[in-house]
C-alpha cells in the first residue's frame, strides 16, 4: 500500500501527499502485512514486508503493541495481531444494517427461484418478518413485513430455534401448549426438541403445509461476525407446484447459499454452504 505514489485514493478522489501521515501509513501497512498464512513475524520480517529499516519498524511495532493492535511473544521474539484489531473490524461490520445487506441477496434469490423470499428474526417464541420480496407470479404467501408467526410451525422459526441449546428451548417452552399447524407440526416439547435437533444437524428446515396450508418453504440461518444465528431467510412456494425433491434439492441449495453470502457480508466465517441432506 503506497498512497503517496497513487493518483487516486480509496474513496475515488485524488491524493494530496501533503496530508498523508507517514507514521500512520506505515503502521497500517504493518497490520495489513499479517495474513492467515503469516500470523506471526519478527521485526526483521515486518521491516522487509513494508520496506523500512529494523529500527523504524521497531518504533511502529512498539507503538502498536502498547495500543493493543499487536502482541509480542518474548519466547519467539515475534509479533501477532492483537485484540484491538477485532474491535476495528467488529465496529465496521456491526454498522452494516442487516436489511441493507440482505435485501439485494433476497431479490436475487427471488429472481433465480421465482418464489417469494423473506427475512425474519426470533422474538420469544415467534418469528417476526422483517423483509418480504414477493414473487412476480399471481400466487404468493399472505405474510407481510411485521407479521408474527409461531416459530415452531414455520421454516424460518425452526432454523432460529435450532440455534438454541436443548436447555434454552426447555426454558423457552416450559409450560407452553404448542398449537398444531399442519400434520407435521410438533405439539409436545419432546417433539419440538427432536425437530430442532434434526434441523440443527441438517443446516436448514423445509416443510410443506406447515403454518399456511398449500405453501411449501425452505429456510436457512444467517450468522453474524461472532458466528451466532441472528436471522433466517426462506422462500415460500405453492406446494402443488413444487415437489419434495425440488424443495430439498435445488431450492434448498439456493436458500442455503444465499444465507451463507449474507452471513459472509456480516462478517461470519462459520456459515457452511454445504448442508446435509435431510
Amino acid at each position: 500500500m503506497d498512497k503517496q505514489s497513487s493518483a487516486v485514493g480509496e474513496s475515488g478522489g485524488p491524493v494530496d501527499d501533503r496530508y498523508i501521515v507517514p507514521g500512520l501509513q506505515r503502521g497500517l501497512e504493518v497490520m495489513l502485512a499479517f495474513t492467515p498464512e503469516r500470523r506471526r513475524m519478527t521485526l526483521t520480517e515486518m521491516g522487509q514486508v513494508v520496506g523500512v529499516t529494523r529500527s523504524a519498524v521497531f518504533r511502529i511495532a512498539y507503538t502498536l503493541d502498547q495500543l493493543g493492535f499487536l502482541t509480542y511473544d518474548p519466547g519467539t521474539r515475534t509479533y501477532a495481531l492483537g485484540p484491538q484489531v477485532l474491535r476495528l473490524g467488529y465496529g465496521y461490520l456491526a454498522s452494516r444494517d442487516l436489511l441493507e445487506v440482505a435485501r439485494p441477496q433476497l431479490e436475487a434469490l427471488r429472481d433465480r427461484t421465482g418464489w417469494s423470499a423473506h427475512l425474519g428474526v426470533l422474538e420469544g417464541r415467534e418469528v417476526v418478518y422483517l423483509a418480504r420480496l414477493p414473487t412476480r407470479r399471481s400466487l404468493s404467501s399472505v405474510v407481510q413485513v411485521g407479521t408474527r408467526l409461531p416459530a415452531h410451525a414455520t421454516s424460518m422459526g425452526r432454523v432460529l430455534l435450532a440455534a438454541h441449546s436443548t436447555a434454552e428451548l426447555r426454558d423457552l417452552y416450559a409450560g407452553v401448549a404448542l398449537e398444531q399447524h399442519g400434520a407435521r407440526t410438533p405439539t409436545t416439547l419432546p417433539a419440538l426438541l427432536a425437530q430442532a435437533e434434526a434441523d440443527r444437524s441438517a443446516g436448514f428446515a423445509a416443510h410443506v403445509a406447515g403454518y399456511e396450508a398449500g405453501v411449501a418453504s425452505v429456510a436457512a440461518p444467517v450468522r453474524d461476525v461472532t458466528g451466532a444465528t441472528v436471522a433466517a431467510i426462506n422462500i415460500s412456494t405453492v406446494a402443488l407446484l413444487t415437489s419434495e425433491e425440488e424443495l430439498r434439492g435445488p431450492l434448498m441449495r439456493e436458500v442455503v447459499g444465499t444465507a451463507a453470502r449474507i452471513s459472509a457480508a456480516l462478517g461470519s466465517r462459520s456459515a457452511d454452504p454445504r448442508p446435509r441432506q435431510a
